[in-house]
């Protein structure tokens, strides 16, 4: 080009910018708003609630103690788990307060890495049960659930009382020891319970896992107690999730025994709106038990410091930690919310769930507004400082006046923006401390490239699968279990120990422990001596302990332990 038309061309594209920057501003007030309701009715609803409802005494840890323990199913579907389901199961057994409960994890026949680890599990946690999906993976999660429920129906017609409900859990989850407590105070009185889900803290310079800690502190904390004030319709989060034997039993005979719909990567969202149109009753369980965590002070530079809050019972997880791992993560979230939930569910129900199905789905669009936001106003700083400098002063004249309606857009924009910072900040603080709420506001930024990636990775695939007819499959997330150091080991006696793990029953430890009173003969001998016990697994159970008591010796170092 001339160097003569630079000028008049650099004039022309400053024109578009200010044609562009309008539409997005526009755009963006428009999605502001619909934020500004949510948050008006959360506030709102919290004040009315907190003065003016009649209050009734608060749900006791004593309480749901005391509930007769029915008989429960966890689900947890694996797919190339192999590193994490191991510590995952581990965990969860050694965590739960609860006892009358089973374990069934579907694996695949192609991924022996997996099988071999749940059956090395299986030989010790007798209440485990794997069940193999009869062919290759990947296929979709619902797919592996499917299979799972078949066996849980089958093992059903084999004990005396069928299980009262079914826990949906995946391979990187850790577990509150009450949790199981929770969900059988509640059936069968409730068809279907949605925990909180909460990001395990991050160190300060994991800026991309630090997105999911700010988005589900604010989501879980905010958003989903909307979401079932206004439509009493509670998505499942596809972990945290308790169905009663009722509602599985409809789900199972409104599909042929295949509750979980295998067109869709999100069943857990489409699970949520079937219930709801089935006018089963769903809560989103909002129980306050004490947390504790110990964390380095001052971005990871000050003093360790140890504190203990009230704070709801939730399920906590590592989340991807860089950026291609999540906006995959996230692009099949979109994938089956956003796309497949619009041509499955449409725009069906009330006001109120039409309102937030387009919640959902703004994302569609508002991901990329929100980056040609940011390519505007690097453009117009870079005029701007073109101009400070004295280097270029060429300008047609502007359509729209600072002075006049746009300024105010900006403004509104503005003050937009410091309330939803100064609310994600809020949020985050509540239950990470505030350098993780000061670190929130650059990390929104983080989190707008990272959800854009997703929708466009959503679109290409959804685009895609519209024209070849290639089936959308699972897209694997590889996941991550805390370390033995970043877990408070509770060490516990070998008779609960192996209580916990089902090898023996209490009348068989009680008249070991009698016996050992009376001959002084260690427990271990005496249950082997008895046949209560092989020597196989009595060496395992010593094992664990001795491995307990290294990875216990020590102050953990991580900012996440026990609760």
């Amino acid at each position: 080009m001339s160097p003569h038309y630079w000028p008049y061309f650099l004039a022309d594209y400053y024109h578009w910018l200010e044609i562009g920057g309008v539409i997005v501003a526009v755009l963006i007030l428009i999605s502001s708003v619909d934020d500004l309701f949510v948050d008006a009715w959360f506030w709102i609803r919290k004040f009315y609630r907190r003065f003016f409802m009649r209050r009734y005494p608060p749900l006791t840890a004593e309480a749901i103690r005391a509930a007769r323990e029915k008989p429960l199913a966890i689900m947890v579907p694996a797919w190339l788990e192999y590193d994490v389901i191991a510590p995952m199961l581990e965990s969860m057994v050694g965590t739960l307060e609860y006892k009358n409960y089973m374990i069934f994890v579907g694996t695949y026949r192609n991924d022996d890495r997996t099988k071999n680890e749940v059956e090395r599990m299986r030989r010790r946690y007798r209440q485990l049960v794997r069940v193999e999906v009869p062919h290759d993976g990947p296929t979709c999660k619902a797919d592996c659930l499917n299979w799972i429920v078949q066996a849980i129906l089958a093992q059903n017609q084999r004990q005396p009382e069928p299980f009262a409900g079914v826990v949906l859990h995946d391979s990187e989850d850790l577990l509150h020891p009450l949790e199981l407590k929770y969900y059988n105070y509640l059936l069968p009185k409730v068809d279907f319970i949605q925990l909180p889900v909460t990001s395990i803290e991050r160190h300060w310079y994991e800026l991309v896992a630090g997105t999911y800690m700010d988005e589900f502190a604010e989501w879980h904390t905010k958003d989903l107690v909307v979401r079932e004030s206004m439509s009493r319709m509670v998505p499942s989060a596809g972990v945290g999730t308790c169905f009663s034997r009722k509602a599985m039993e409809y789900l199972s005979q409104e599909t042929n025994n295949h509750p979980f719909n295998t067109d869709t990567l999100t069943e857990d969202y489409d699970v949520g709106a079937r219930l709801a149109r089935m006018g089963m009753k769903q809560i989103f369980g909002r129980f306050l038990v004490e947390h504790t965590t110990r964390r380095q002070t001052w971005f990871g530079f000050g003093p360790e410091k140890s504190e203990t809050k009230k704070l709801p019972l939730d399920i906590r997880e590592y989340f991807p930690n860089t950026f291609k791992t999540a906006y995959r993560q996230k692009a099949r979230w979109t994938l089956g919310i956003g796309l497949q939930g619009w041509t499955q569910v449409g725009w069906k129900g009330s006001l109120a769930t039409k309102y937030l199905l387009f919640r959902d789905r703004k994302g569609l669009v508002t991901s990329f507004v929100a980056i040609a936001g940011y390519f505007l106003l690097l453009n117009f700083l870079a005029f701007w400082a073109a101009d400070r400098l004295g280097i270029w002063h060429t300008y047609f004249p502007s359509r729209f006046s600072p002075a006049g309606w746009v300024g105010t857009l900006i403004l509104l924009n503005a003050c937009a923006l410091l309330l939803r910072t100064a609310q994600r900040a809020f949020f985050v603080q509540r239950l990470y401390g505030w350098e993780h709420a000061v670190l929130s506001a650059p990390r929104m930024v983080i989190g707008n490239f990272v959800n854009a990636m997703a929708a466009a990775r959503a679109w290409k695939l959804f685009i895609g699968h519209l024209m070849t007819g290639k089936r959308l499959a699972w897209d694997k997330t590889m996941h991550d279990f805390p370390s033995a150091d970043q877990l408070v080991q509770q060490r516990q006696t070998l008779g609960q120990l192996l209580l916990n793990w089902r090898v023996i029953n209490d009348e068989q430890l009680e008249n070991a422990l009698s016996r050992q009173q009376q001959l002084g003969l260690p427990l271990g001998k005496i249950l082997v001596d008895t046949e209560a016990l092989d020597e196989a697994t009595l060496q395992e159970a010593i094992s664990y302990q001795q491995y307990v008591d290294e990875v216990s010796r020590p102050a953990p170092l991580a900012a996440e332990v026990s609760r």
